[in-house]
């Protein structure tokens, strides 16, 4: 129902504007591959496993077959022919043989001409189509379950993050919330992770505020919530981040692993982790792509902006940011309803009007993105180890998420900033968001604000604000806007930051079955 009266004029040159600014971005992001592109690849023609004898630590197989095919012969025509040429050529069985060759120094990546590159071609496409059909399964497997055990009575869904660096004791955690109500359990990664060059294999114990995302560590939380799904009678959702130096890789194995939403924005690692902007780029198409294949709801990340610029004067850069970040997702193949767009109750407390404001800001993004399960954000940045202040915004946050309609709540935790949240704190946390939900009920359908009041003049005000940023975007480039500071304040240069040496330019002749198929099939 639209309360805002929008003109679809100005909604219009929007999304017209964001297209225009998001162009330039996505043809260098076809014209480019990187090295998390093709492990991702490897990983889903099967390869798995890590080198466990190398002195410096374990490396997986993956990156030490990609790494030796740059080394021999270049990344440009792509990993896929060199590989399944050296395979046929060495008449070994798995990728994991041709990886322990390789660490080995048995194997001489060449690329194949002729027949050789056309057996190669056809060796690595039905490879990759293998790992597709997985994903294809598991899509399939998880309609069938919300179909058997049925998704939660209402909306917002309630989303819980667990964190304790122990997937063990993360699964603990995960169950009781689910039995206390949570619809969505995240399982935050440990500090540092989207830095790392490399997927870390097995399970982990020994996370830092966070687990570490990996296949094994997706393998059990995934069993044990199908299990708490059959006991409260509902689907549990699980959430990981699909982000940083990895992000295509991470993308795959979640599809591999059945996760439903994963958090995968196009500018955030860019932003808040200095990670080079052409890489991450390049890295989201290729994962969003994969998320589309695998029906997985992204999660985008506008709600950092507001931890670092002020949520009232940058309100009109998240909504910049949700209009570049549904163009991207549109482009590679993904649909509004797994497009989980973000944005926060991040103004300061102190400000007048401050509940009336964050009403505006919500409610705008409800009406600009209808069919998108909005994810909103709970107050962090305005925090500040008072736990009974924090217990009311969180209260508030939550009253805003229901009377503007949001699809995803995120629970706010009223230790934030002062510990990392106990299961007391999650159980108190929940009891909040339940009091909420149930008090208030069905009062959105009274939450009529007036035509020329604060709430509505806001939204319009934020919205002519960001056609304006998005005009002068279209006219400096999106890669000059993110290197002058535009979102969240961050500055970073188009050709700075971590990873940049992981990116390579296309060859003409360039061949990845995985980018191939998905392109075909979104």
């Amino acid at each position: 129902m639209a309360l805002l009266d929008l003109d679809p004029k100005v909604v219009a040159t929007a999304r017209e504007l964001a297209a225009k600014a998001a162009e330039p971005v996505v043809a260098i992001a076809k014209a480019h591959t990187t090295v998390a592109v093709e492990r991702a690849t490897l990983r889903l023609a099967g390869i798995t496993g890590a080198d466990t004898t190398h002195r410096a630590g374990d490396v997986p197989w993956v990156n030490r077959v990609v790494d030796t095919v740059r080394e021999h012969c270049g990344l440009e025509h792509g990993v896929a022919l060199p590989v399944f040429h050296a395979l046929r050529h060495h008449d070994l069985a798995t990728l994991t043989d041709l990886a322990e060759a390789t660490a080995a120094g048995q194997v001489r990546y060449t690329l194949p001409t002729g027949r050789d590159r056309e057996r190669a071609r056809k060796a690595a496409t039905a490879a990759v189509t293998t790992g597709l059909r997985t994903v294809d399964r598991n899509r399939a497997q998880r309609d069938k379950l919300v179909a058997r055990l049925g998704d939660p009575p209402r909306r917002p869904w309630i989303y819980l993050i667990v964190a304790t660096g122990d997937i063990d004791e993360d699964v603990v955690q995960a169950r009781n919330a689910a039995r206390a109500g949570a619809d969505i359990i995240a399982v935050i990664r440990s500090t540092g992770q989207s830095l790392l060059d490399y997927v870390p294999e097995g399970a982990t114990h020994h996370g830092f505020a966070g687990t570490y995302a990996t296949q094994e560590n997706f393998r059990i939380m995934r069993a044990a919530l199908d299990e708490v799904s059959r006991e409260v009678g509902r689907y549990v959702r699980l959430t990981n981040y699909a982000s940083g130096l990895c992000m295509p890789e991470i993308a795959v194995l979640a599809g591999l692993q059945r996760l439903d939403m994963m958090l995968n924005d196009s500018m955030y690692g860019i932003l808040f982790r200095d990670i080079n902007p052409i890489r991450t780029f390049v890295d989201q198409r290729f994962s969003r792509q994969v998320h589309a294949r695998a029906g997985i709801v992204i999660n985008t990340g506008e709600d950092n902006y507001l931890t670092t610029a002020d949520a009232v004067d940058a309100a009109h850069t998240v909504t910049v940011s949700q209009l570049l970040n549904e163009h991207f997702a549109h482009e590679a193949g993904l649909p509004d309803h797994l497009l989980g767009l973000g944005h926060a109750f991040e103004i300061n407390p102190a400000v007048p009007e401050s509940f009336r404001l964050e009403l505006a800001h919500a409610l705008l993004a409800r009406e600009l993105f209808p069919d998108a399960p909005l994810k909103w954000m709970p107050p962090t940045k305005h925090m500040t180890g008072d736990v009974f202040h924090g217990y009311l915004l969180d209260g508030f946050f939550t009253l805003a998420g229901l009377l503007t309609g949001q699809s995803i709540l995120l629970v706010g935790m009223m230790t934030e900033a002062v510990v990392t949240p106990f299961l007391s704190d999650r159980d108190l946390a929940l009891r909040n968001v339940r009091y909420v939900l149930d008090a208030a009920g069905g009062l959105r359908e009274d939450f009529r604000p007036a035509p020329d009041g604060l709430i509505v003049t806001r939204a319009h005000q934020v919205l002519g604000e960001a056609v304006d940023l998005l005009a002068r975007i279209v006219d400096d480039g999106l890669l000059d806007a993110i290197a002058d500071g535009t979102f969240g304040l961050m500055k970073r240069p188009a050709h700075g930051g971590k990873g940049a040496d992981g990116v390579v330019e296309k060859a003409d002749d360039y061949l990845n079955p995985a980018a191939d198929l998905l392109e075909a099939h979104p």
